[in-house]
């Protein structure tokens, strides 16, 4: 389940991937975010923005560029907080008038586990948390968004962040960061949560899919297949981090390399970030516990 070579989009242009679905890359290619964070526009006169984009105002240009003469925008959905899809929401709700629809702000949707670690102290790491987000409509599970022409359901998916929905358009859901077209999503502790991760993933399974349109990368064509993939790889991981265990207590950095053997030495925090996702989750599991107060570098043993 490896990034296909030839996903290679133009920057800042309106593609269109089926009637109604146009999709703009943002000029924010990383390690994190591959080839840039996808921004979506649903409709054809009415339309809705998903996901804006970090604060750029190239990005926003582009946004406002492919909107045409007969077109307006409606409403502006974030499906999550973090850096790289929310901040230009408040730039584009300025420019067209359009409210900004999400889930609720950053701290939204966190579980009572991680809320404890966050009172604790353990800070997030990774993508970058938008904690001056605030939308103007709070959406729930189940909820529908309305528009001319066309219906998103709501689907609250936490575990990438505790905020994150996706959002069904018919038989085609667009995945935002739980379900990615070029890697496994990161899941960092306070702000992620793997056991929300997993849950949300049986969420989607249980839907019949024909395509999803991913916060980056290219579109997957086997939604099911996709979901068992990252299911299958969160059960390696962790099987491997049992493993490592095993010769001893350990931190989640050791862990990580000794697990994350062919990572760039560029993404080990972001890997690190997942094996302490990993071990709460066997901590709710009983099957590790930490030898000092839980924090990102506490020693865990087995059980």
């Amino acid at each position: 389940m490896q990034p296909p070579d030839d996903f290679d989009p133009p920057i800042g242009v309106a593609e269109v991937l089926e009637p109604g679905l146009r999709r703009i890359v943002a000029p924010n290619p990383s390690p994190m975010t591959y080839r840039g964070t996808n921004t979506y526009l649903v409709g054809t006169t009415g339309l809705a923005v998903i996901d804006p984009g970090p604060d750029n105002t190239a990005h926003l240009n582009a946004i406002l560029s492919a909107v045409k003469p007969d077109q307006h925008v409606t409403h502006i959905v974030v499906t999550h907080s973090h850096l790289d899809h929310s901040p230009l929401a408040r730039p584009l709700a300025q420019a067209t008038g359009a409210p900004v629809l999400a889930f609720g702000d950053a701290q939204a949707g966190r579980s009572a586990v991680m809320q404890r670690l966050a009172d604790a102290g353990l800070c997030g790491s990774g993508e970058g948390i938008d904690t001056r987000f605030a939308p103007d409509q709070i959406v729930a599970d189940g909820d529908v968004i309305t528009g001319d022409g066309w219906q998103l359901d709501v689907i609250h998916t936490p575990g990438h962040l505790g905020n994150h929905i996706s959002l069904s358009l018919g038989d085609a859901c667009l995945t935002a960061d739980h379900v990615m077209g070029w890697a496994s999503s990161l899941v960092s502790p306070p702000d992620g949560d793997l056991t929300d991760f997993m849950a949300s993933c049986a969420t989607l399974m249980a839907r019949d899919w024909r395509i999803f349109y991913p916060g980056h990368g290219a579109p997957i064509a086997n939604p099911h297949a996709r979901l068992r993939w990252l299911v299958d790889h969160r059960m390696a991981r962790e099987a491997a981090i049992l493993g490592a265990l095993a010769a001893g207590p350990a931190t989640a950095a050791e862990i990580a390399h000794t697990v994350y053997t062919d990572t760039p030495p560029a993404l080990l925090p972001a890997a690190t970030r997942n094996v302490l996702a990993h071990l709460i989750d066997l901590m709710g599991k009983s099957q590790v516990q930490p030898l000092d107060l839980l924090s990102a570098d506490a020693r865990f043993a087995r059980l």
